[in-house]
């Protein structure tokens, strides 16, 4: 299978390195300018880009950008996950913003912003030899 990598996946991977280093940063310094909300949007978004950096090197996309919707691409791609889907399915709990007749928030604790972040390291960690060109999808 020929695999047509998506122009800029480079950036993505950059910026959720990038995300993640602020998030875990803050939470640990208490940056007082880092409400809980704001580390797990942080946190979210530096998942989004990492996994959204795999999608477009490998010639993919997600559907939207939920955990679920990151979490079916990613499927796609590298079967069942099941450790990761729970983690992703726990992330998305937390924000259920795409319809606004069932729009819910619910304000994350400093021990959920810990958990965020580990499930994170988890994504990082799974995806990165993808992104280094140590394993490729033919391998795994």
């Amino acid at each position: 299978m020929n695999i047509v990598q998506i122009d800029n996946w480079q950036d993505y991977f950059r910026d959720g390195e990038q995300f993640l280093k602020t998030a875990n940063g803050a939470f640990q310094k208490k940056s007082k300018g880092f409400s809980t909300d704001t580390l797990y949007n942080v946190t979210c978004m530096a998942i989004e880009k990492l996994v959204m950096a795999f999608l477009m090197k490998n010639g993919d996309l997600a559907e939207n950008h939920t955990m679920g919707d990151l979490l079916y691409a990613l499927q796609r791609h590298l079967g069942n996950i099941p450790d990761i889907a729970e983690k992703l399915t726990f992330l998305d709990k937390f924000q259920e913003i795409c319809d606004l007749d069932t729009y819910v928030i619910q304000i994350p604790t400093e021990e959920d912003v810990s958990k965020f972040l580990a499930i994170a390291k988890d994504i990082q960690d799974l995806l990165h030899p993808y992104l280094r060109g140590e394993k490729s999808l033919s391998t795994h």
